[in-house]
């Protein structure tokens, strides 16, 4: 049994066959997927996904690249979406200043804000990092010293130190399809010593297929291959991996429901 904690079932590539990509990761032993947004006009769609899909939840974000479209986005509409009983996160949101498709000002500003509503909510907040270590692990400490919150960071791609920094802060680390990827090797060797109740998996599909898949559209089917390699990373057998996850997933999402 294993779940997909980050997808994006509504994006071009997946939603097109929406019900035979879910089929197939059904059928590969996946058995609930959290399908992200990205941008407040999403929100409907991937909740609707949702709504119509028993073993699929959904998140309510505004991505970092998207900030300066949400330049002036409160916590209001944050609130009000997250008491769906289909919405179990918060993100995805964060920093990204690889491709600064935004200003960082108000990058840092809208990842205040959703931190805020993760607070708030109780619900998980769902946080990307792309070249931007310093300010995310600040903020977030910042952020914490007013009062906790629950809080993973997907698709780790991070050094050991930022995620050593972000585990004692009381954080999980989720980790994609990179990790299997030949030129990963600093990753690999960190995913190795994350403690077991703080590890989750995902595909960010249709993004980042793994390894034997590289250069396909990534589906949530493809978990199932992330996680027996991070099983062989650790050491474990993949059943034991894949229910540690599990366990995991609703330990931290705890709207959510087996």
């Amino acid at each position: 049994m294993l779940i997909d904690s980050h997808c994006h079932l509504n994006y071009e590539g997946l939603v097109e066959n929406q019900a035979a990509v879910l089929g197939r990761a059904r059928d590969a032993g996946v058995k609930a997927f959290l399908n992200i947004s990205t941008r407040q006009s999403e929100w409907a769609d991937v909740v609707a996904t949702a709504e119509r899909e028993p073993d699929v939840w959904a998140s309510i974000g505004i991505h970092p690249h998207e900030a300066e479209q949400h330049a002036d986005f409160g916590e209001a509409a944050l609130l009000t979406s997250a008491e769906h009983p289909r919405v179990i996160g918060i993100g995805e949101t964060g920093l990204d200043y690889y491709y600064d498709r935004s200003d960082r000002s108000l990058q840092r500003a809208l990842f205040r804000t959703h931190i805020a509503v993760a607070r708030r909510t109780g619900l998980p907040l769902i946080v990307h990092t792309r070249d931007a270590e310093e300010d995310t692990l600040a903020i977030l400490r910042e952020e914490m010293e007013k009062g906790p919150y629950p809080a993973l960071i997907h698709c780790f791609t991070a050094s050991a130190d930022f995620g050593r920094a972000v585990l004692e802060l009381g954080l999980t680390i989720s980790l994609s399809g990179i990790v299997t990827f030949k030129n990963a090797k600093d990753l690999q060797k960190f995913a190795a010593e994350i403690p077991q109740e703080r590890l989750l998996v995902e595909t960010d599909s249709p993004f980042l297929a793994p390894v034997p898949y590289r250069g396909k559209t990534c589906e949530p089917a493809f978990v199932a291959e992330t996680a027996k390699f991070v099983a062989s990373l650790r050491g474990q057998a993949f059943e034991e991996l894949a229910e540690n996850t599990t366990s995991n997933f609703y330990s931290l999402f705890t709207k959510a429901t087996p």
